[in-house]
């Protein structure tokens, strides 16, 4: 089994230069400094998770923005005088986008795309070649969360073209590769990728949804009012998912699943960690986290619960969120 070293217990930093209200260096300038990162430092994180949009990087026609790649070269070297390790995950390239909230967005049409493949491709050779100085700090993370299952093939073939192009700038870097529907746990087996031992395979944690995702604006049919406790039996969840005009069923539905609490993160990761082994590719969460909505003790407890499963089978993981995002930690 191949080791994901230094990356081990991480936060994200979401907000400052992906998913902002708008595009504005006055925000970029602010919203995160190196004080954020020494007080990350001094709870004992051992590395960040920077989710950067394409515009920071570049503007619309592809040129490179200098200002855009230097809040990462300038959070890189906050990161390490601080002694944490930073992975650069792509939140969104040019035409594609996970956002709920961008309705109009067309989620196939990127896999199948040439030449916005080809785009996504150049962007990241500016980032690898950037930081390929730096192979055991900083990692890279392609592209979050793929939505559609119907795109898993195309979806590996593109991977595979990035690991190619990666590894020829960038030979010993970490490459932290994610799967479909929302990078879910559940699709880890569906990954087939080239792999070699700075490969790690990626997902996200946020099940049982109806518990983390109560009341979520951009949840179409979640009333903002709803609210749940954590945890309660299998067959309430279920029953409570039923009875909402949303989806959110997520794993709670899959067979085999006892009852919520340890056990439930142990028998949804089993299929990741069998694929894990199998490739022998270690295995990382990129986000996991509860809506500040919900009861403070409530997201104490399954945090506690899901850290467990984490460390039961030394699963590297990055909480959601350092820094609002309805997921902050910060008070």
């Amino acid at each position: 089994m191949n080791t994901f070293k230094g990356f081990k217990k991480g936060i994200n930093l979401g907000g400052w230069i992906s998913q902002f209200e708008k595009y504005d260096e006055k925000h970029f300038n602010s919203f995160i400094t190196e004080k954020d990162i020494e007080y990350i430092s001094s709870l004992g994180y051992d590395h960040v998770r920077v989710p950067v949009d394409y515009n920071v990087l570049e503007d619309e026609d592809g040129n490179v923005k200098k200002n855009g790649f230097g809040y990462l070269h300038l959070c890189r070297q906050w990161c390490e005088k601080n002694g944490l390790n930073m992975l650069i995950d792509l939140h969104e390239c040019y035409g594609y986008s996970f956002d709920p909230l961008k309705k109009d967005m067309d989620r196939k049409k990127f896999f199948y795309d040439k030449a916005l493949q080809e785009r996504f491709l150049e962007l990241w050779k500016r980032i690898a070649s950037d930081f390929a100085s730096y192979p055991d700090s900083v990692a890279f993370e392609p592209l979050n969360e793929v939505v559609l299952k119907e795109v898993a093939d195309a979806w590996n073939m593109l991977l595979a073209r990035y690991i190619e192009v990666i590894r020829s700038i960038s030979p010993r870097s970490y490459i932290v590769a994610g799967g479909v529907c929302y990078n879910n746990v559940l699709s880890v087996p569906l990954l087939d990728i080239p792999y070699d031992d700075r490969t790690v395979y990626n997902f996200h944690c946020y099940e049982p949804m109806i518990f983390t995702h109560q009341g979520a604006y951009w949840m179409e049919g979640m009333p903002s009012d709803f609210r749940i406790g954590y945890p309660k039996t299998l067959e309430e969840y279920r029953k409570v998912v039923r009875e909402l005009p949303v989806d959110l069923g997520g794993a709670i539905f899959i067979d085999g699943i006892r009852e919520i609490g340890p056990d439930f993160f142990e028998d949804i990761f089993t299929p990741a960690l069998e694929k894990s082994k199998k490739d022998g590719v270690t295995l990382y969460c990129g986000e996991f986290g509860v809506i500040d909505l919900a009861d403070r003790e409530d997201s104490k407890r399954w945090l506690k619960d899901i850290e467990e499963a984490f460390a039961r089978h030394d699963i590297g993981h990055a909480q959601w969120n350092y820094k609002e995002k309805d997921f902050g930690i910060l008070p």
